[in-house]
């Protein structure tokens, strides 16, 4: 599924990589501790956070994540914009809670990384 298509299903609010959501998205990872990003996450997954900071920019450009999906209807910082538009990763705001917004991405087919190594 592309990461424009999920925008459109869950009506997510696209505030940078706008040229970017024609990301494939191969699987989704949620945490709000970097190191646990860092460590688990995978290249294509949309990250779901409710941090703010540019650090997430930082780590999603490592990770090569298609893009970040902050909860509850937080807003990315301004320096986080920034820097989120110079690395060219792509910000969606969904005013769903964590639980909510994963249980949505589960019914739209994106898995997690235990779900892909079982063959879910």
């Amino acid at each position: 599924m592309r990461l424009k298509e999920l925008a459109a299903a869950l009506d997510l609010q696209v505030r940078t990589g706008g040229d970017k959501l024609a990301s494939e998205v191969r699987g989704g990872y949620a945490s709000d501790l970097m190191s646990d990003v860092m460590a688990g996450a995978e290249a294509g997954d949309v990250w779901v956070t409710l941090q703010t900071h540019q650090n997430i920019v930082a780590v999603a450009a490592m990770k090569e994540l298609a893009g970040i999906i902050l909860i509850g209807g937080r807003e990315p910082e301004t320096e986080t914009v920034r820097k989120a538009e110079a690395r060219q990763v792509p910000i969606l705001v969904s005013r769903l809670p964590a639980f909510e917004l994963v249980g949505r991405l589960y019914q739209l087919g994106i898995r997690g990384r235990a779900a892909h190594a079982a063959g879910a």
